[in-house]
């Protein structure tokens, strides 16, 4: 496999890379390196080019070398655009027909094509649309960050932003023509992704990036960095709230000095520590970079923080491990207060480390801190809650002990050798698709947690076992979102779905014929809109007491969800209030602790019997399975229902049910289990003879 890569922006090297010398040079070429040399390592990957911009200019001369080895099979190739000067992305969109001449060029020089492109941000993608109309190579696509997060995070200021519009579009381009959209959170892919006009679900795939994060773990401290922050300090000995970003805007690094000038309980519990890049002065740096040091500066004067902020001017790459031990050994916390973090870098270095974490609720954060249970998520505008945070975390030795011991899950979550497994796999599938069935005889549908997965032995077989079902259309039904459900099943190596029903009935997703990506059924999504009022149905039960709305990403637009107290009271209540306000709504509740409010005609059943008349299926020819209340729908309407061995819910005793066969194994072997019991009741009915 052949793989080049495009990005234009940033100062991009192999080796030593100066992350934070301009706005442009910061984690996303850490990732592009990262991920280039994890996928170097798979035997399958012949050769990986990196396509960049060739500029000269104060900012050093190996930008200006036309070519550079990275490995025995990376290159770095830098390639002549219309300026020859160093161009911040706003202004990068006028190079892209120069660009891409010269990248046409140097393909069809090189004899070999490659397989695939993969642009990161926006004008690499505008690039790789014009490369494939002419080379007819498809591309993938990372946008590492949106204009429209951007635009939306900085309001009325956005608009003097130079060429945020024509990022913007040149996105609404990637995101229509890119064969596939790589994203790294489910906020990126659910929330950031949904106000572009070309947004489709199925075609965006979560891959969290990995990340080196072994020499974080354990790190120690080193005297040479403890005495460049000791320097600004009159107590060091005191905690540390640390913050480690590049100094732009979106980063919310002032939010930060001024939550911590405003709390005196703060100033008195802590010191504050802001690793912000690399400047000898700073009214050299780019504009938004020179701006935000000169607005931090300011707000340490204005609130006279002298003696308890640190702010060191440089440090080496090498260095950033014994930041985060400098913190660690003063029990401190480690905040991110970015107006929007796309994944979350620092986060994942900073858990290692073994640091508890105040992170904005505003991206990457929410999967960092929900897979590892390590720290707080706060609005990233509100300066109470970022101090009533951290202070929560600094005054409780216990917490502050649970959260630094649970950061270790990040380097086993976060590995760069899965992450390449998962990518190659991808592409894989695009270059070589397999069909989905298109003459099924019958059609096998499951619920996810606790049924299909939930045991590695049991996910296993049953992969195996379907591979050899060769009409057997088989499809999920879950209250997860389409890309919770598609992160799930890949981080347990289940069989691909070609049907997907997703949060709890009311979004159904087919396969795509390139084997890789999923279309919305649109027919669905009009069935379940009819006298749907979302906004009424939240209104209506808003004083219902009993319930608590859960996380923002786990809200869809066809579905609300809750936690609630368990009692059987509580669920009344909310369906009394719902039909007091004269709404028709399905209200489900499962594990004694979920609540979802839906459309009157979205069930996962409902689902299952429009994808049935789809296929032109009978009843007979359809299997369901599940474990707990959010499936007894499903199970009840549908005649071959399966019970796995692991229910909840005391699903085996409704008479509803009856018809249900229990399984005797768990998870996956039931659902094999079931079937195979409902195929042998149905061969021997065949067999009999008639009366």
């Amino acid at each position: 496999m052949f793989v080049l890569h495009i990005a234009l922006q940033g100062c991009l090297r192999a080796k030593d890379v100066e992350y934070g010398v301009t706005a442009d040079t910061g984690g996303h070429i850490r990732y592009l390196l990262d991920l280039v040399e994890a996928s170097a390592r798979d035997a399958a990957t012949k050769r990986i080019v990196i396509a960049t911009r060739r500029f000269q200019g104060r900012l050093g001369t190996d930008y200006a070398e036309p070519f550079e080895r990275v490995g025995d099979k990376v290159e770095i190739v830098r390639l002549d655009s219309h300026s020859h000067a160093y161009l911040e992305k706003e202004a990068l969109h006028a190079e892209v027909p120069s660009f891409a001449e010269a990248l046409i060029r140097f393909i069809e020089g090189g004899g070999e094509r490659p397989d695939i492109l993969h642009a990161h941000y926006a004008d690499a993608a505008s690039v790789a649309a014009i490369v494939e109309d002419r080379l007819g190579i498809p591309f993938v696509f990372t946008a590492h960050s949106l204009g429209r997060v951007k635009e939306k995070a900085l309001g009325p200021e956005a608009a003097a932003i130079p060429g945020l519009a024509q990022r913007i579009a040149s996105e609404e381009t990637a995101l229509s023509r890119a064969s596939l959209v790589i994203a790294s959170s489910r906020d990126e892919a659910e929330v950031q992704w949904a106000g572009y006009e070309a947004y489709e679900p199925g075609r965006i795939r979560i891959l969290p990036p990995g990340s080196d994060l072994a020499r974080f773990s354990g790190a120690a401290t080193c005297a040479a960095v403890d005495a460049s922050i000791d320097r600004f300090l009159a107590d060091p000995r005191k905690p540390v709230v640390l913050a480690i970003a590049r100094p732009v805007r979106k980063k919310n690094l002032a939010a930060l000095v001024e939550a911590f000038g405003r709390s005196a309980r703060l100033r008195a519990a802590a010191n504050l520590v802001i690793v912000a890049g690399t400047r000898d002065d700073y009214a050299d740096l780019d504009g938004d970079m020179s701006e935000t040091i000169g607005d931090i500066l300011h707000l340490i004067d204005r609130y006279d923080l002298y003696g308890s902020v640190a702010y060191p001017k440089t440090h080496r790459p090498d260095d950033v491990p014994a930041i985060y031990a400098y913190a660690r050994e003063r029990r401190g916390v480690f905040v991110n207060t970015a107006l929007n973090e796309p994944f979350g870098l620092t986060l994942l270095e900073a858990s290692a480390s073994g640091l508890p974490l105040v992170a904005t609720d505003s991206g990457g954060p929410n999967d960092i801190v929900e897979l590892c249970a390590n720290g707080i998520l706060v609005d990233p505008r509100s300066l109470d809650a970022i101090a009533d945070a951290t202070l929560r975390i600094l005054g409780d030795p216990a917490l502050w002990d649970r959260y630094a011991k649970a950061g270790a899950r990040a380097a086993e979550a976060y590995d760069w050798t899965r992450h390449a497994d998962r990518y190659h796999g991808l592409i894989d599938r695009l270059l070589h698709p397999v069909e989905p069935v298109a003459d099924p005889l019958q059609l096998l549908v499951s619920d996810i947690d606790n049924t299909l997965v939930g045991c590695v032995a049991s996910i296993r077989a049953f992969s195996e076992w379907r591979h050899e079902q060769e009409r057997l259309v088989f499809g999920v039904a879950t209250g997860r979102s389409f890309h919770s459900a598609m992160a799930i099943l890949e981080q347990h190596d289940a069989p691909r779905p070609q049907v997907m029903i997703t949060s709890v009935g009311s979004e159904i997703y087919h396969l795509d014929e390139n084997g890789t990506s999923y279309s919305q059924d649109r027919a669905w999504r009009a069935i379940v809109s009819r006298n749907w009022n979302r906004d009424a149905a939240q209104a209506a039960i808003a004083n219902v007491s009993g319930i608590l709305p859960q996380a923002p990403l786990e809200q869809r637009s066809h579905k609300l969800s809750y936690f609630s107290d368990g009692s059987r009271d509580t669920v009344a209540r909310v369906r009394a209030a719902l039909e007091s306000a004269g709404l028709s709504c399905s209200v489900i509740h499962s594990h004694g602790r979920y609540l979802d409010i839906l459309p009157l005609r979205a069930s996962k059943g409902t689902a299952v019997d429009f994808v049935r008349r789809r296929y032109g299926l009978v009843e007979g020819a359809v299997f369901v399975a599940g474990d707990s209340g959010n499936d007894i729908e499903m199970l009840r309407t549908i005649p071959q229902a399966i019970i796995v061995a692991n229910f909840s819910d005391d699903l085996a005793r409704l008479p509803a049910l009856s018809h249900s066969y229990v399984a005797r194994r768990t998870h996956a072997l039931g659902i094999i289990e079931g079937v195979h019991h409902f195929r042998e009741r149905a061969r021997a009915a065949s067999c009999k003879p008639a009366s």
